[in-house]
Formats: structure tokens, sequence, C-alpha cells
């Protein structure tokens, strides 16, 4: 187990062939993929250079399992990602989605634990409503220059109760519906 510590270490060579230091042999993309989901940090460098190459492919086993219709990152999210690149968000964007995962990570749990056993376990997840709360600050304050917006709303300028409580009810029955989707895919597996 000490080993699994410390990143396993894979060396691209000229040939772009990736280089398993561990086990002394070559393995591909959807190996390292595979490294990943069971719980492995990887690390890939290039034999000549040094340089890490890690986020780069660890970026294209993204876009090769999304190009195989294996849809994780809605349009809206990726649409959101390019802009960020062009805005003060930027700066912003790599630690709310580090938040975010992590939260995600920590209740993923009690989640799987609760999926079968509440009406709705999504609030009951450690951290949904605080996450939630971040998310939405978080795409109010940076929403404000981009077009089709209006900006981030105003402090003085707040919605009825009536009117915020509907669409709390409705965001509540869209999470719902995802949940049960979640557990058919769940089941069928």
């Amino acid at each position: 187990m000490a080993d699994d510590a410390k990143p396993l270490l894979i060396k691209r060579y000229a040939s772009r062939r990736l280089y398993n230091t561990e086990t002394s042999d070559y393995v591909t993309l959807e190996d390292i993929a595979a490294f990943i989901r069971a719980g492995r940090e990887v690390q890939i460098v290039d034999l000549k250079t040094g340089d890490d190459l890690t986020r780069q492919y660890l970026l294209q086993i993204v876009a090769e399992h999304e190009s195989r219709g294996e849809n994780v990152l809605p349009v809206d999210v990726l649409t959101d990602l390019v802009r960020s690149y062009t805005t003060s968000a930027q700066s912003v964007v790599p630690q709310f989605l580090a938040a975010s995962f992590e939260m995600l990570r920590e209740g993923q749990s009690k989640l799987m634990d609760s999926l079968t056993s509440l009406p709705n376990p999504l609030a009951k997840m450690p951290g949904f409503e605080a996450m939630q709360a971040q998310q939405q600050a978080f795409l109010k304050s940076i929403m404000g220059g981009w077009p089709g917006t209006t900006g981030p709303a105003s402090d003085d300028a707040e919605a009825p109760k009536a009117k915020s409580k509907l669409r709390d009810e409705d965001e509540l029955a869209a999470i719902r519906k995802q949940l049960a989707e979640l557990q058919n895919k769940l089941s069928k597996l």
C-alpha cells in the first residue's frame, strides 16, 4: 500500500508510447484511466525533457470518453469553461471546481447509502446546501460580463418569497427526476 501513496510514474517516450515504470510495460490511455478509477494517482512525464504531461493526457482521456458518447460534462458547463479562459473568472474556476469535486467525493458514500433508503437523499448529503449556495454565488458573480446575462443581482433586489419557493420546488423536482434516472441506471448495472 505504501506504493499507492506516491503517484504511479508513467514515462512518455519519443515514439509517444507510454511506459509504466512500476510494471515495466507499455500502457494505453485506457489503462491509465483504469488506474485512476481504481483510486491511483498518476504522473506522466516526457522522458527526454522531463516535462509534466499529466494534465494533457488527463484532458485527452476526458475528451475520448466524451467523444464516445459517455457524456458527463453538459454542454453548458463546457461552454462556461471555455468562457472562463477569457474572463477574470479564470483565476477562481480551478479552485471552485476542485472544491466542488472534493465535496462530491466526501459525500459520495453517504449519497450511495441514501439512494435506497430516503425519498430525497441529496438533502442528507454532507455539505449539499453549502455546495449549492457556493455554486449559486459563484455563478452570480462571474456571469456579469457574459453575453446574454443581466449581470449579478443587486443586493437590494430580492425576489418575492412565493416566487423563490416555486423556483426551489421546481429545482427540487428536477433533482428528484435526475436522482430517479440515476437509480434506474444503477439498478441496470
